[in-house]
């Protein structure tokens, strides 16, 4: 047992069939450890039969358990209901290794927001195919791995890459602009685990230069994507999208700056709410408690 105020927040995350019941299940067992709850979020997917719900809560009581009590005291719980269901300590500040090549945008707002405390997370370690970055990022005060990739050596540099990340403890991964097409193989060692950032919507223009196709095609609105990356390249379940509305006037030099603007916002918001546990996977989608 622990004196309060040295555990939690705690978040409890649920995913099950659904049933009458579960809510009540839920909070009479924090209720009966005098936990309060602070944040409850709920959905019922009509379609499916299924329930999802996010919980927060905090210890109020000086014998309050610790988290593996915690589980497994709820463990019958979830057993009843069918669930799939997570409880994390969010005063634990999640590890988050992000790998780039040579456009550092996503990985500059990346490592401001959380040196500024936007996005609570250590970055134990930066991994790059290229060199480019190398001198902001040991700047920062965090390991830059320098993994190049040749035609012969790619499972040798996902191995490399794999160990990087165990070794770290992460988290998670985020491709912050990391511009290699990952292995069926390393993609499952990632699986709900490793957050891309596209630069359109999805599907979109393939290829190189992206903005200039877009603007020869004459589009309306330019975006970005972030989604779970899968084994099935950029059709992972999308975590968040935004656009930004162009016309004839801008040249593909506009394109390209407002539409990094657009894939900075997008990826720090779903690394957040990933941080935060506030995303829950259900099959190629996913239920976001924003």
């Amino acid at each position: 047992m622990s004196v309060i105020g040295e555990q939690g927040p705690y978040v409890l995350i649920v995913r099950c069939p659904d049933r009458k019941g579960i809510v009540a299940a839920v909070s009479t067992y924090l209720a009966k450890h005098d936990a309060s709850i602070t944040e409850s979020n709920h959905f019922n997917d009509a379609l499916n039969n299924l329930f999802f719900m996010r919980t927060v809560f905090r210890a109020d009581g000086v014998d309050f358990p610790d988290l593996d009590a915690l589980k497994e005291g709820f463990a019958p719980i979830g057993r009843q209901y069918d669930m799939h269901w997570e409880l994390h300590d969010l005063s634990v500040r999640p590890k988050v290794v992000i790998a780039v090549s040579k456009f550092g945008h996503c990985l500059y707002d990346l490592l401001h927001r959380q040196r500024s405390g936007s996005l609570r997370m250590d970055i134990p370690a930066v991994v790059s195919n290229h060199d480019d970055m190398r001198s902001f990022v040991e700047w920062s005060g965090i390991p830059y791995h320098h993994l190049p990739v040749t035609k012969g050596n790619k499972d040798a540099q996902e191995a490399q890459f794999t160990k990087i990340i165990q070794d770290s403890g992460a988290n998670l991964v985020v491709l912050a602009r990391y511009m290699q097409i990952l292995s069926p193989e390393f993609c499952e060692v990632l699986s709900g685990r490793c957050i891309n950032i596209h630069h359109s919507f999805l599907p979109s223009f393939k290829g190189a230069k992206p903005y200039h196709q877009a603007h020869e095609r004459g589009v309306k609105i330019i975006g970005a994507t972030a989604h779970f990356v899968t084994n099935v390249l950029d059709e992972g379940p999308i975590i968040e999208q935004d656009i930004q509305r162009v016309d004839h006037s801008h040249t593909p030099e506009d394109l390209v700056d407002m539409g990094r603007d657009v894939e900075c916002a997008v990826l720090a918001r779903a690394v957040r709410w990933q941080l935060e546990h506030r995303i829950i996977m259900d099959g190629s989608r996913t239920v976001i408690f924003k």
